[in-house]
């Protein structure tokens, strides 16, 4: 069993490497330059949070990025509008395939980076070494005096990855599929290299059907990857600097491929005013927006954005409200019975946050509280279409003693405050109507947290800190499991 963990090793640490340098050659292969963007007022100097061309239509838009804990870069890369002078068709689309591939090996970064950091996070159970301890008994009786140091570190190196092996099984494949699909990148990327130097050399149809299917291949894998349980928040990455010290801001998760649009609502009551960005770009780099009326002022900054309609708190009301922006009118209300309002059961910081929405993998959910709770923490499920209650679930915890929460995967996680020093403490899971005890620093970069929200889609939080807009890369344990595969 020693051999088959010793090469697990080998081959993540192998899968990092070589992901590292394809994101950091593949761009100069083709000749694409870009600049840096650092970070904004109370930033780190040294650190950059996007990748900002002079012309972003004519090279490769890094929109954010992050360094994970082993120091890699983790970052959002969109290609190239397809307008740059060609020598000749050929060219075209060579630069194509190129752009595909790199778009790909992003993704794959994402998975192997996701896939490693899962490993840290495994129950422990002992009795799985029980055979593996007996082999080594009996190589260290068999070996000479003169290794037996060498065994004693390897001994204690395997007691490091005794949570590991329940799983390890599992992954073997995942970490496996992983790999194949870094080879055929890279190989992928050597032909295509090789076709920029010596046009002609391969079969265009050929290669273009390989780029194809393996882009197939790696889509279905990546859907593939289970809800998980939040374990990390990343730093602050500090987007822009706008607004009051109050507000909120967000992005579609079910908007249509290709569309990014931002959306930005300052303050939290008194105002009905939406403002509509086109890219995220167009929102950290001009102040060029579309605005929406809103029929009426909203209460707090529990608003989401949904499958292109906002749904938001009426102030002075437990009504919710959803409104198309396609129409311009109001498809559906819909009171939220015995849920508190007008800073009856509000948030640790105020502002009529009585009642919060917000999305995850499984849908609309509204986050409030009742008398009949005691004012403690009620969470419900909300079909998006009738704003009607699915189901219920009643917990333990205070509303005002929360700071802000957020929903990953079905799980309310709520934070101990919102200046200061903060993380995330309290869980509640709905699939299983209990509840835990975590601790999970959250960064508040600029001292008061008035809105934070999970965006499946982005797999980030959105944060608004006392005027900042920042996100927040997570990190999500989950197993693929390989009977999925």
């Amino acid at each position: 069993m020693s051999v088959p963990l010793l090469k697990i090793g080998v081959v993540l640490s192998t899968m990092a490497m070589i992901t590292n340098w394809m994101s950091q050659t593949l761009p100069s292969l083709v000749g694409l330059n870009t600049t840096k963007l650092t970070a904004a007022q109370g930033g780190y100097p040294d650190r950059s949070i996007g990748v900002l061309p002079a012309n972003p239509e004519e090279s490769w838009q890094v929109y954010s990025s992050a360094q994970d804990s082993e120091g890699r870069c983790v970052c959002t890369v969109v290609a190239p509008q397809q307008t740059m002078c060609s020598r000749d068709a050929r060219t075209k689309q060579l630069r194509q395939l190129l752009e595909k591939v790199q778009n790909m090996t992003q993704s794959i970064q994402v998975l192997d980076q996701r896939t490693q950091r899962d490993l840290q996070y495994v129950v422990k159970m002992e009795d799985q070494l029980r055979g593996l301890e007996t082999k080594f008994r009996q190589v260290e009786e068999n070996h000479k005096q003169n290794i037996a140091k060498q065994y004693k570190a390897i001994k204690a190196k395997m007691a490091e990855l005794r949570p590991l092996i329940p799983v390890l099984e599992e992954y073997k494949a995942d970490a496996r599929l992983v790999q194949q699909f870094k080879e055929e990148v890279q190989n992928l990327t050597s032909s295509l290299s090789l076709l920029q130097q010596e046009m002609g050399a391969y079969d265009y149809d050929d290669l273009h059907s390989r780029v194809v299917n393996l882009e197939e291949r790696l889509r279905a894998c990546m859907q593939k990857l289970a809800c998980g349980k939040l374990t990390g928040i990343s730093d602050a990455i500090t987007i822009k600097i706008s607004g009051s010290r109050f507000g909120s801001w967000m992005t579609d998760p079910l908007a249509p491929e290709g569309d990014t649009r931002v959306w930005y609502m300052d303050g939290y009551h008194n105002n009905r005013f939406v403002r509509e960005y086109k890219s995220m770009v167009d929102f950290m780099m001009t102040d060029n927006f579309t605005s929406h009326r809103l029929p009426h002022p909203w209460s707090g900054t529990g608003q989401v954005v949904y499958n292109g309609s906002i749904y938001f708190n009426k102030f002075q009301s437990n009504m919710i409200i959803k409104f198309d922006f396609k129409t311009s009118t109001i498809s559906k209300s819909q009171r939220l019975d015995n849920a508190g309002f007008s800073n009856t059961y509000h948030y640790a910081w105020g502002g009529h946050s009585d009642i919060d929405l917000m999305v995850d993998e499984g849908g609309l959910w509204a986050v409030y509280a009742t008398n009949q709770n005691a004012g403690n923490i009620v969470i419900s499920k909300l079909h998006p279409l009738t704003l009607h209650i699915i189901q219920t679930w009643t917990t333990n915890h205070p509303r005002r003693s929360a700071g802000e929460s957020f929903m990953i995967c079905g799980t309310l996680y709520v934070t101990n405050g919102y200046s200061g020093g903060t993380k995330v403490y309290y869980a509640y899971h709905t699939n299983s109507s209990t509840y835990e005890y975590i601790d999970i620093v959250l960064q508040n970069k600029y001292s008061h947290i008035s809105m934070l929200d999970y965006n499946p889609r982005d797999r980030v939080l959105y944060a608004w800190n006392n005027g900042h807009q920042v996100l927040y890369n997570v990190t999500l344990f989950h197993v693929i499991r390989s009977e999925q595969l």
